[in-house]
Parts: C-alpha cells; structure tokens; sequence
C-alpha cells in the first residue's frame, strides 16, 4: 500500500468514539429538522422557468448584470457564465400570466439597455410539470442508488459492519442536504448530481476501513475490538489522506476556477469529501463495535472430519 507517512503507535481513534457519535446524531437531526422546516431552495431545474443563453462581446460583468436585472424588476434571476466568460446563462422562475417568449423578450430589452450589443443565443423553457418530475425522478435515483448500496454492503461485510457502513453514508447525505437548507443554496440537478457522487465516495471510503477490520480480526491476536480497530485505522491513515488529499484538490480546482456553471458541484463534493472521510474514521466503526461485532464473526465454521461422530 502507497504510504506517505508511517504511523508506529496506533492512534486512538475510539476514544472519542461515543463523543463523535453523539455530535454526529446531533448534525442529522438538526439537517432533518432544517429540510423539514425550511426545505430546499429549489432551482430552475426542478421548479420550472424560462433560462435563456446571451452573448455578450467582451468578458461579461456577472455581479453588475444582476444588480441591472434587480433594477428592473428581475432580483430572482440566476445569472451566471456558461462556457466563457463572454456567453452568460440567465434563469428565471416562472412568472404568472407571462410565456416563457414574452419573459425572454422583456429580459433581453433591459439587457441591451445596460449592453446595445448582447445577443440573444437561445430560449429554454422548463415547465413546473416537467420540473416536478426531474425533482420525482432525481429522488428515486438518489433511493436506488442508496438501495444498492445497502445491497452490496450486506453481501461484503458482516451486517453489523454494513449497518455502521449504511449509518456513516446516511449521516454524509444528510449533512450535507442540511447545510444546503440551513444556507438556503439552489438546489439544482448539478447539486444532484454531486449527492450521488459523494454517496459513492463515502462508501469506498468506509470501505477500505472495513477491509482492513476484517483482516485484522482474521489475522491478529488483539483481543479489545476498540484497540483492533485503532490498529487497523492507523495502517489505512496514510491511504485515507492521500486519496482525500488529491481529490479534494481537484474539487477546490473547480471550485475556484471552474466558474458558476460548476461551483454548486464543487461545493457540494468539497463538503462531502470532508463529511465522509470525518465518518469513515470517526462515525462507521464505532456503530459497528456497539452493535457487538467480533472475531468470531469472521471465523468459519469448522466442518467436521468425514467419518467422524456427530
């Protein structure tokens, strides 16, 4: 295994095991309470509107074309550059009594009274019915992804290890939907999308903890499960830096450099990269050690010699 650094005495992760899991409970049931009071900012997206593409011949000015928007009447337009810095994509929710043709053209009269020169690229118009069922379809994603996950989980591990396994990738998902309601950022299907993967990665994460637990109870002769899995986070420490180190990296790549487009995604994966490696480490293994996981859980059966008495 690749090391960056090696780790002599094993650090005592579980010592602050009923600590971390207290203020784990604590963050899901405040994220519960949050989308249940203040829900989702739901984008364009899912709720319907009318997003329109303009051009613009010289680098856009995002900040002055939104404060020249709410100017005019239009402070709950998304802008935001799409592409480059020149092509701006506009979203506006859906207004009563107005077609996603007449809001269009209105919008584009008092850009050109700020720019003579911007043009119009294209029209979209998402309805409110076609957004609900992005919205119905997206959740049934999210549900089938995490079925599968508590699928797979089952068969690799031992169901108290895929219970603590199932608890850590619950408490990413909900963290991180709760910080989103608590700050009351747009939840779009980019947003979405990195949900899903942030699922994935806390998995592969636990994962790779879980392996090592496994082979430490096959293999070694520490009798306390506290100090076993002590043993075993410590060997994957290094690992566990490396790959969060260099994922995150590329994550706060396209966060600072990506642009709007991208910055939802960015900052979704740059929570949920620290949220799951937190419950990789701190959160799965010490719900498995209280569900009473141990060596003989591992240990197969012995079969009894051909001949021999029952």
């Amino acid at each position: 295994m690749l090391e960056l650094f090696h780790v002599k005495k094993d650090i005592p992760f579980m010592r602050w095991a009923r600590s971390t899991i207290f203020v784990s409970i604590a963050f899901i049931l405040a994220s519960i309470v949050l989308l249940a009071t203040k829900g989702l900012n739901l984008g364009v997206d899912f709720t319907g509107g009318t997003v329109m593409e303009v051009g613009y011949p010289a680098a856009a000015n995002i900040p002055a074309v939104r404060e020249h928007l709410a100017r005019n009447g239009y402070g709950d337009a998304q802008v935001q550059n799409f592409g480059t810095s020149t092509e701006v994509l506009v979203r506006l929710p859906v207004k009563a009594g107005v077609t996603s043709a007449q809001l269009s053209e209105k919008v584009l009269v008092v850009l050109k009274q700020a720019d003579p020169d911007v043009q119009l690229r294209r029209v979209e118009f998402v309805g409110p019915q076609v957004g609900k069922e992005l919205l119905e379809d997206g959740s049934l994603a999210l549900v089938v992804v995490s079925i599968g996950i508590v699928i797979y989980l089952a068969l690799r591990f031992e169901w108290r290890m895929a219970a603590g396994a199932i608890f850590a990738t619950a408490h990413d998902i909900f963290i991180v939907l709760g910080v989103w309601s608590l700050f009351q950022w747009e939840f779009s299907l980019t947003v979405l999308a990195a949900v899903l993967a942030i699922l994935g990665y806390s998995v592969n994460d636990t994962v790779v903890v879980f392996d090592r637990i496994r082979e430490n109870f096959k293999k070694t002769r520490i009798a306390d499960v506290a100090a076993l899995m002590d043993n075993a986070k410590t060997a994957t420490l290094s690992r566990t830096i490396i790959t969060s180190g260099t994922t995150q990296l590329m994550v706060l790549a396209m966060l600072l450099l990506g642009g709007e487009v991208l910055y939802g995604f960015a900052l979704c994966l740059t929570i949920g990269i620290v949220v799951g490696t937190y419950s990789s480490v701190l959160v799965a293994s010490p719900i498995t050690m209280w569900l009473g996981v141990s060596r003989e859980d591992f240990m197969k059966p012995t079969k009894p010699e051909s001949g021999a008495m029952v």
